[in-house]
């Protein structure tokens, strides 16, 4: 389900690198529409200064000193359930969105710290992540082909390719700007993705996250 996104959205960032968390926070804070209320180095940190309601999305780095960041993400979003999770790791650890639960899988977004660290991508991942979209990291999902026999390895050439740029959190405007056909192109060939992974269009779910999610559980890397 897509959340309505606070203006400006609240940031919070959970991260024990010093200098890395000033630059996130300076950058951050610099951007029109964002606002950064908190800035820590630990789990503990973290859950005495992030009070439900008051923060959109949640910058969380998975390796923390006295925890994780994706036990964190879980705690936080129980305590508010429309919070966005954006995950920050020097290691590709995507796979371990597919461990998350049911009740807390809607937006939570996975960057690496070592190839997607331009202000654009970072900013794309939070606004997703507010929205309760999911936004995957491009390099990492470029890495990945399909194993055979899944429902992903059914998709067509330019289905995967449309399945790809959705999980790297692309609209379809800009799915379509990518590939050079038109948005009720990339519409047709996202209906007919669904039908493939027979991902449920339930209106009060995201459909869009279902199948970045497939995307992660049927690849493998190349």
């Amino acid at each position: 389900m897509t959340m309505p996104v606070h203006d400006p959205i609240r940031l919070a960032i959970v991260e024990d690198q010093p200098l890395f968390r000033s630059m996130l926070e300076f950058t951050l804070a610099n951007v029109d529409g964002l606002t950064v209320v908190a800035a820590v180095g630990t789990v503990r940190e973290a859950e005495q200064r992030l009070t439900p309601g008051e923060v959109d999305v949640a910058l969380l780095d998975i390796d923390l000193p006295d925890g994780n960041g994706i036990a964190l993400g879980v705690i936080l979003r129980r305590k508010q359930p429309g919070l966005g999770i954006l995950l920050l790791s020097a290691q590709d650890s995507m796979d371990l969105l597919l461990d998350l639960p049911p009740d807390v899988r809607d937006g939570w977004s996975y960057l690496s710290k070592t190839s997607s660290t331009s202000t654009a991508t970072l900013v794309a991942a939070v606004r997703a992540s507010a929205a309760g979209q999911t936004t995957l990291d491009s390099a990492l999902i470029d890495r990945k082909t399909p194993r055979a026999g899944t429902a992903v390895a059914r998709l067509t050439d330019r289905q995967y390719s449309v399945l790809r740029l959705l999980a790297q959190g692309r609209s379809n405007a800009g799915i379509g700007e990518s590939l050079g056909i038109t948005e009720k192109s990339v519409q047709n060939h996202i209906n007919a993705i669904y039908g493939t992974l027979e991902i449920d269009t339930d209106p009060t779910r995201n459909p869009r996250v279902s199948a970045a999610l497939r995307l992660l559980e049927e690849t493998g890397r190349s």
